[in-house]
Parts: structure tokens; C-alpha cells; sequence
């Protein structure tokens, strides 16, 4: 009877562990945020970006220019008719909604203003952060949220570059990557002040992320160089706005995880490329808005 007892207690203790490991793989990537509190939104409530936590531009045209410094940057809250650049590859700015942004099932929740035109897209990286400490400040995880690029040819997931800031300020900006290439961002005639960010104090600036494929630009013509859209996932990627669902967001290996909702934002070029006479090809946003609460 005894023995029976402990092999019953076994199948008991196998079974309970074979569900839990069930249950765990069945989750996956996903973040286990079912019990983070959520910001509900009131009537005070803002459909845009309202805080701004982080303006790191890449060096590039328009940096320390009335569209590439820090009234820029807090000139996209709480509207959709400011203008900040990013500068080159891998600049970027963070920023938080006054509310969680939920994420409704088969629909886009957020859209991102921009000054992208028909053969002329300069598409920026999208990352999204839940509060899950509940401080209010962007000092979670990041998740990307995957485009139609994602893990395509000319897609690196992780992808560092060192700019470096010149001996003589209004000189190009050396570049160097992860991998020992090297590089510049050009200085151009249209703009002729220094591209390095002159309030950040560093003399090399250090930005990484996932590097978006060029397979869209075609620049056999110099004097018509062209940069189509993607087809969907990206920022400053298609005219009048670029819509972007939560469900897409992904974690540092690519796996897919599910969040109930966002409360931070985070956009960053995603193309390093020298676009010629028109300069180095740099991510732009005008605003960003929660889709449920605006009225488009």
C-alpha cells in the first residue's frame, strides 16, 4: 500500500512538472505582463507623445539646426506638426504617452507623422516599452517591432557604429562599425555648420540596433537617387503617417512576445546610407499618436 502511495506521489509530481514545462514553451518569447498595471486613459488624456526622456541624434545635415537640436526634439509632443531629424544611421529619440497604449487585436495603435514622399523614404526603426516597474521612466525592455524587412537579406539584427567627432568641427564625421568598416558622414554646401551633435559632450558617440537592408534605394542615377518604402513596420517609411501594430513587437533574439500595451517609444534611423547630393539618409517624425484615441 505504502508502495503504491509513493508511485502514485511520482505520477503526481511528473505530471505537474510536464505541465508547467508544457505551459512554459507554450508561452515562448511572450512577456508575462498580465499582471503589470495598466495607465487607463481619462478624460485629461492626450492621443500623442507627451514626455520626452532622450534625444540622441547620429551626426548628420540637419543636426544642431533648428530641426536637429533639443526644441526640435520636444517640438513632435502633443501634436503631429513638429519636425525633429535624427540624424544618420542609428540616431534616435525616446519618448512616452501620458496613457498605456493597448493593443487591440487585428489592428493598427499606433501612428507615427513624418515628411516621407512617394520615392523618397527614410525608414527608422520602431521600439515600443512597457512600465513594468510602474516608475514611469523608459528603464524597462526594449522590443522592436518587426517590418517587413525583419530577417531579410541586408538585415542585421545587432549592428554597432562608432562616430567619432572631427578635429575641426565642420569637417565630414568618421565612422567606424562593429566589424572595422570604415566610413563618413559627408558634409554638403546645402549645410555648412558642424553634423556632430555639439551639446553631446563624448568625442565618439556609440549607437547600435537592428540595421535595415538598402535593397530599395537606387542611386545609378546621382543626380536622382531614389529610396522606396517598405512595405509596412517602419517610421518616416510612407506619406501622410506610417501605422504600426503592437502584435508585431519582438525580443532581442527575433521571438514574438505579446504586450497588452505600450507607454514608451523609441524611433531610430535604420539605414546607414550616403544619399549623395542630398546628404546622409536620416530618419524624420513630425508626432505620434495613439490611433484609438485620435481622430484621423
Amino acid at each position: 500500500m505504502f508502495a503504491i502511495s509513493r508511485s502514485r506521489t511520482r505520477i503526481i509530481l511528473v505530471l505537474s512538472l510536464a505541465i508547467l514545462l508544457f505551459a512554459a514553451c507554450k508561452k515562448g518569447g511572450e512577456e508575462p505582463d498580465n499582471t503589470i498595471p495598466t495607465r487607463p486613459v481619462t478624460a485629461q488624456s492626450s492621443a500623442y507623445v507627451t514626455q520626452l526622456f532622450d534625444y540622441s541624434p547620429a551626426p548628420g545635415q540637419f543636426i544642431n539646426t533648428s530641426s536637429g537640436n533639443m526644441d526640435a526634439a520636444k517640438g513632435v509632443l502633443n501634436g503631429k506638426t513638429g519636425l525633429v531629424s535624427l540624424g544618420a544611421y542609428g540616431g534616435n529619440i525616446v519618448l512616452g504617452f501620458d496613457h498605456t497604449v493597448m493593443n487591440e487585436p487585428n489592428k493598427e495603435d499606433i501612428i507615427i507623422y513624418n515628411n516621407a514622399s512617394t520615392g523618397y523614404a527614410e525608414p527608422g526603426v520602431v521600439w515600443v516599452m512597457r512600465d513594468s516597474n510602474g516608475n514611469g521612466l523608459p528603464d524597462d525592455v526594449w522590443y522592436e517591432l518587426a517590418g517587413s524587412a525583419t530577417d531579410k537579406a541586408g538585415y542585421k539584427r545587432d549592428w554597432v557604429v562608432y562616430y567619432s567627432r572631427p578635429d575641426v568641427p565642420t569637417n565630414d564625421v568618421p565612422w567606424m562599425d562593429g566589424f572595422g568598416v570604415k566610413g563618413v558622414v559627408k558634409t554638403n554646401t546645402y549645410h555648412k555648420q558642424p553634423y556632430y551633435p555639439e551639446w553631446i559632450t563624448k568625442n565618439t558617440l556609440i549607437l547600435e540596433g537592428p540595421l535595415l537592408p538598402t535593397t530599395n534605394i537606387n542611386s545609378t542615377n546621382p543626380t536622382f537617387i531614389t529610396s522606396n518604402a517598405f512595405e509596412y513596420g517602419y517610421a518616416d517609411n510612407t506619406p501622410g503617417g506610417d501605422k504600426l501594430d503592437i502584435a508585431n513587437a519582438v525580443d532581442n533574439r527575433g521571438n514574438k512576445v505579446s504586450l497588452r500595451g505600450i507607454d514608451f517609444i523609441k524611433v531610430q534611423t535604420g539605414i546607414a546610407y550616403d544619399l549623395g547630393w542630398l546628404g546622409e539618409l536620416s530618419t524624420e517624425i513630425k508626432g505620434i499618436a495613439d490611433i484609438s484615441l485620435e481622430k484621423l
